[in-house]
């Protein structure tokens, strides 16, 4: 038997794709959505992770680093321009793409399970991340 737990959190982040052709070349924004979710083999004390810590480290994560601000890729010319104005950006390896966005995430949810009261073997296995009510993508623990 498996155990799970998710923390949903939402949050307004602007970005832009120019390696692809279209209309995401342009910066622009969305109402994001993550969803992350943690298993354990087992409960530990009743629990897969102690909830409220785990759902206030990812939150305050994602309200530090990505709501109201950009996410653009390391290699976009945007970066250094926008930078000189204190834009509060965030450089997503590769491009951010709601695939990569959703690893980001993983990896942050992750580093958060670290410092956690948590069940022996809990670990972040899926996170899904909706760009808009349509668009999502899902990052699955291999």
């Amino acid at each position: 038997m498996t155990h799970s737990v998710t923390v949903r959190h939402n949050f307004e982040t602007g970005h832009r794709l120019p390696h692809l052709p279209g209309k995401c070349q342009s910066l622009h924004g969305h109402s994001w959505w993550a969803e992350v979710t943690a298993e354990a083999p087992a409960l530990a004390g009743g629990l897969v992770v102690e909830f409220g810590p785990f759902k206030q480290q990812l939150r305050r994560w994602i309200d530090q680093h990505l709501d109201h601000g950009l996410m653009l890729g390391p290699e976009d010319p945007m970066l250094p321009v926008l930078q000189q104005y204190g834009m509060k950006i965030h450089q997503v390896p590769g491009w951010p793409t709601v695939e990569n966005v959703a690893s980001l995430l993983a990896r942050v949810a992750e580093d958060a399970l670290l410092d956690l009261v948590r069940a022996p073997g809990a670990r972040v296995t899926r996170v899904k991340i909706s760009e808009t009510h349509v668009n999502a993508a899902t990052w699955t623990a291999p």
